[in-house]
């Protein structure tokens, strides 16, 4: 088995794929570490619509998906960035993901978290912007499962300064009916938020974050930061109120804010933990064994595949993301919500491709061979 993959400059060079998967399976429950996995939806190849229509979404593929999640133990943090809310994802869709995803997470025993925004409005006055996160929060909180509230597009055009954020997230929090998961998202995801917070300055930032968690400790069972800053997360990490957790979005540096150190450690709710689900699982099952080494060893050699689907512009992750749940034979085809399969070069695909066999993460490696020739085909490469 050889195929043909184009570097950067256009070259072709000849790759020898793996034989054989990386050997996981299901486990039990974590104990040392509470894991989300962002998940991705898998949108319907023969719906006719164009990107800028609502989304068309394979229910049955999209659910499947999160049974494979939580077979292996991970929790499944749904409706969020991963499955492009905002980028192809309307609310309306988003709400029908999360009343469908959460029923189903009720039916198998699975963990869920869903993703509470603003994305019903474009823009509107701080009332508004309150009024549709109150909306969503509902919505979530009658499904069962857990609220994660999301950084909002449009508060971040409507507040004029910190005190607006502690406004409304304090509201949002004393009237949310369980503790809610806080999410920081930055502007590499998402350049509508820039100066969250009520500033670009990270470290006044930070104190308006803090803040607002000191103000209601027992409404916030945790902070997700997707900074991709390391040191900014183990210094917010040390700060939180007592029992408050850190789940770390960093999906460059996650292995050792995972692992931690003397001081404390962060939990996890990453996107990455899509396509490395089962061989993340393994990694925290051998982390609860008290094994920080043999952690280190199963997850710090994929990191260099996650810098990759990452890199700039970071927003567009998702489309290598899809690409790999394709080649490892979650979904039939290579086609997403809003057009959005175009949005990485071929180049990137073939590094993607090459890194993660490399890592053993297709269940089928001659299936992800076959696919990937496909897809080399259609932009003329033949081998």
């Amino acid at each position: 088995m050889t195929i043909r993959l184009p570097g950067a400059g256009g070259a072709l060079r000849t790759y020898e794929p793996r034989t054989e998967p990386l050997a996981v399976t299901p486990g039990t429950p974590f104990t040392s570490r509470t894991v989300f996995s962002a998940a991705h939806v898998v949108a319907d190849p023969f719906a006719d619509v164009s990107p800028d229509s609502p989304a068309a979404v394979d229910w049955d593929a999209t659910l499947a998906f999160r049974r494979h999640l939580w077979s292996h133990g991970l929790g499944v943090a749904e409706a969020m960035d991963t499955a492009q809310r905002g980028m192809g994802l309307d609310w309306a869709g988003a709400a029908e993901l999360i009343r469908r995803s959460a029923a189903e997470a009720k039916s198998v025993g699975g963990r869920i978290a869903c993703g509470v925004g603003t994305d019903q409005i474009a823009s509107g006055s701080l009332a508004e912007v309150r009024a549709a996160y109150e909306e969503q929060l509902a919505l979530v909180e009658e499904s069962g499962a857990q609220a994660i509230l999301m950084a909002s597009r449009a508060l971040a055009a409507a507040a004029s300064g910190p005190e607006d954020y502690l406004e409304v997230y304090g509201h949002l929090l004393r009237q949310a009916a369980e503790p809610v998961v806080l999410h920081w998202l930055g502007p590499m995801f998402d350049p509508a938020l820039e100066g969250y917070w009520g500033s670009a300055d990270l470290d006044a930032a930070t104190d308006t974050f803090l803040d607002v968690i000191a103000a209601h400790p027992d409404k916030v069972d945790g902070i997700k930061v997707s900074l991709l800053d390391a040191q900014r997360e183990i210094d917010i990490r040390r700060r939180l109120p007592k029992g408050v957790r850190c789940y770390t979005g960093d999906d460059f540096n996650y292995p050792e804010l995972i692992a931690g150190d003397e001081q404390g450690f962060s939990h996890a709710l990453l996107g990455i933990f899509d396509p490395l689900g089962p061989l993340a699982a393994q990694a925290v099952r051998v982390l609860d064994m008290g094994d920080v080494q043999g952690f280190r060893d199963l997850l710090d050699p994929t990191v260099g595949l996650s810098r990759h689907l990452f890199q700039t512009p970071t927003r567009f992750y998702k489309t290598g993301v899809v690409f790999l749940a394709w080649l490892a034979g979650h979904q039939s085809h290579f086609a997403m919500v809003g057009g959005l399969q175009s949005a990485r070069s071929l180049p990137h695909f073939a590094t993607a491709y090459e890194l993660a066999d490399g890592l053993g993460l297709f269940p089928d490696p001659k299936l992800a061979e076959e696919r990937m020739k496909t897809l080399l085909s259609m932009y003329g490469v033949n081998q």
